[in-house]
């Protein structure tokens, strides 16, 4: 049974829909109240934290998808110029770094405007999109903040296609 024929017919809150899929692959979550909900979803490389709140006032569901980062005051630079050469990749979310709470950071707003309603399939996209994306760059912002090296070498490892097994 799809996700879309669970809910077919109701007109269900995102943030409830949010907390279904939640429940149903075992992610841990807090729902905070009743328009924002926050999960730790399990990556390859780190755990992250992902949250979607919704929005009345815009009609917008914002997702932010979370993991720390400190990287050395030296190369903030660097990590700088890594988010831009990395956004000019992901063409829906995009990467920003919170230094005060030291949290690498992908975002995406889903407007709803019109009073449009976001289906499982969407949602689950988009927490499934952002954690991709998530674990894709990973490697690159650590190749840049540890590793010495350019953000386009960096880049390189994140979307250079594996073959085999190891």
């Amino acid at each position: 049974m799809s996700l879309n024929e669970q809910f077919f017919g109701d007109e269900i809150h995102p943030i409830d829909m949010a907390q279904h899929l939640a429940e149903n692959h075992d992610w841990e979550f807090e729902r905070t109240d009743d328009n924002q909900i926050s999960m730790a979803v399990e990556g390859q490389w780190r755990t992250y934290s992902v949250t979607l709140a919704w929005s009345d006032y815009d009609e917008t569901l914002r997702m932010v998808c979370t993991f720390e980062m400190e990287p050395p005051e030296r190369k903030i630079p660097a990590l700088y110029h890594a988010l831009n050469v990395i956004n000019d990749q992901c063409w829906s979310g995009s990467f920003t770094y919170w230094a005060v709470q030291k949290l690498m950071v992908y975002r995406y707003g889903l407007v709803l405007a019109g009073g449009q309603v976001a289906g499982p399939e969407q949602i689950d996209t988009l927490i499934n999109s952002a954690v991709d994306n998530c674990e894709r760059f990973y490697p690159a912002f650590q190749l840049v903040v540890w590793g010495d090296r350019t953000p386009e070498d960096a880049l390189q490892v994140a979307i250079a296609e594996t073959y085999g097994r190891a």
